[in-house]
């Protein structure tokens, strides 16, 4: 996590894969065909975790700690999301949370339509990005919580430390007049999962992280059935 956010690389560098047409699998050769398209630089930000990409809006919102000390999980309410043009100009330094409302170490996001949920260390929250009315839930016995991801009506948020993976129903409790339901989807199965990201077959996919040990990409079926896709390689985060 370092205090400023490269984002035109990043988007640059899958569009030279699209068009050099490289496979999942390139060779070295294949790899020397990348290429940036554009190399730009945003800074300013204060420990920046996550992006997330608003396409309907038009706009990046960026999950800060805030600070200038790197806790991510420390109670300080020093968070904040920032809203960013799609160029990389902010647009609000705070648009969330609201005033009365308060962040401590945003992390993940994940976008649906005018919806935004973000995990800040035991708790997710989930905004409406018209009003930015938000509401907080409490995930009992999540220790780190990293990614969200919804798939259908359900909320899955990702625990590294305590190597487990959470559900919520509905998915938008925004305006739940019910408690929504909070379970465990997968436990201490060694994964370790931080990033999530639902695949198109219906199963969830994930990536471990660990500190000083490599994980690998994961699947996880409807039915619960865990897969390895791939060996360990490396200590793995974000997923998309």
């Amino acid at each position: 996590m370092s205090r400023r956010m490269t984002a035109g690389l990043v988007v640059s560098a899958c569009m030279a894969v699209i068009q050099a047409g490289i496979a999942p699998a390139a060779s070295a050769a294949d790899t020397n065909k990348l290429r940036v398209v554009s190399d730009q630089t945003v800074t300013g930000f204060a420990f920046p975790e996550s992006v997330g990409c608003d396409p309907a809006g038009k706009a990046l919102y960026v999950s800060q700690f805030g600070g200038t000390e790197l806790k991510p999980a420390e109670k300080d309410g020093k968070g904040k999301i920032s809203k960013v043009s799609l160029s990389g100009k902010i647009l609000e330094e705070q648009f969330l949370p609201a005033p009365g409302e308060i962040l401590n170490k945003p992390k993940g996001i994940w976008i649906r339509g005018h919806r935004l949920w973000v995990t800040d260390i035991d708790v997710v929250w989930i905004f409406d990005l018209k009003t930015r009315k938000g509401r907080k839930l409490e995930l009992p016995g999540i220790k780190f919580a990293n990614d969200p991801a919804v798939r259908g009506n359900v909320l899955y948020v990702s625990d590294n430390r305590s190597d487990q993976v959470f559900s919520v129903e509905p998915a938008d409790f925004l305006n739940a007049k019910s408690e929504p339901k909070v379970g465990v989807v997968l436990s201490g199965k060694s994964v370790h999962p931080n990033g999530l990201y639902p695949a198109k077959d219906g199963s969830l996919l994930m990536v471990g992280f660990m500190p000083k040990e490599t994980r690998g990409i994961y699947s996880l079926s409807a039915k619960g059935e865990l897969k390895e896709l791939s060996k360990a390689i490396g200590r793995l985060d974000g997923l998309y």
